[in-house]
């Protein structure tokens, strides 16, 4: 064969496969990023020295053990359910069997401009157990508005329903100013964030005017090792008498919480 026709040659069959590999390569999609899954569920459990409710102790200042779940969707909706023991219902009367509270809600969440999110749902606070005949039972249902900022959030609860064991009290109101503010975002390797936490709130019973008080909160939190672990003090400005319970214990007074949880 000629020479210059064999170089030719070569080099046509060179450019001709070069042709067809790169078209193959170039008809090669990439790797699709991976899907952001619809629902996402969580958890968490914790030891608490004593389980404080709205500035009222639940548990006549013994230790409680809590856990919930929540299921949420990327559109902003949420599901829950959280439990806790409890004895405030026993302690104020013998002939009442309930030890725990279960709460069940379900929402939604969405972001406004300007790093607000609104959350707007309803809860229903269970309490299973006995109770004398005539007793109103504590079971409760709250619709609620939210609206946060960063570190900040406002809250409002309307219950729809008698509300915790009051005859009558539908229509009573919950409002709350909260505050968790990251004011250091890691320590070290085996000490996270440093969280400082703040409340003040007011519940007021309708037709129990002289039941209702205004409650306040101070504390702070930190991630150690996987677990958070806090410290709060909460007070009431609740009239002594009516929440002192048949032990002689005003669960109204200032509390001291200490706790530990683990989130998953």
């Amino acid at each position: 064969m000629n020479q210059k026709l064999h170089l030719r040659s070569t080099a046509a069959a060179a450019a001709l496969a070069a042709l067809f590999t790169g078209g193959a390569l170039a008809q090669t999609p990439a790797p699709a990023a991976a899907a952001e899954p619809a629902w996402a569920l969580t958890g968490n459990v914790g030891l608490y020295s004593q389980y404080v409710f709205r500035g009222i102790s639940q548990t006549n200042e013994k230790p409680a053990l809590q856990g919930g779940l929540d299921l949420g969707h990327k559109s902003g909706f949420y599901l829950g359910a959280w439990g806790s023991n409890i004895s405030w219902l026993s302690d104020g009367n013998p002939d009442v069997s309930s030890s725990l509270e279960l709460d069940f809600y379900g929402g939604y969440k969405w972001a406004l401009p300007s790093d607000f999110v609104a959350d707007f749902g309803a809860i229903y606070y269970w309490y299973p157990g006995t109770y004398p005949e005539g007793y109103t039972k504590p079971n409760t249902t709250e619709l609620y508005a939210g609206l946060t900022w960063k570190m900040l959030g406002v809250k409002y609860s309307y219950a729809v329903s008698d509300t915790f064991g009051f005859p009558d009290s539908d229509g009573s109101y919950y409002v709350e100013g909260n505050l968790n503010w990251d004011v250091v975002d890691k320590v070290n390797d085996y000490i996270g964030k440093i969280t400082l936490i703040g409340h003040v709130g007011y519940q007021s019973y309708k037709s129990w005017g002289a039941y209702s008080y205004t409650d306040w909160k101070a504390g702070v939190a930190t991630d150690v090792m996987g677990l958070t672990v806090g410290l709060v003090v909460t007070g009431t400005d609740a009239e002594s008498a009516l929440y002192t319970n048949r032990f002689g214990k005003d669960i109204s007074d200032t509390q001291v919480v200490g706790y530990i949880q683990k989130t998953f």
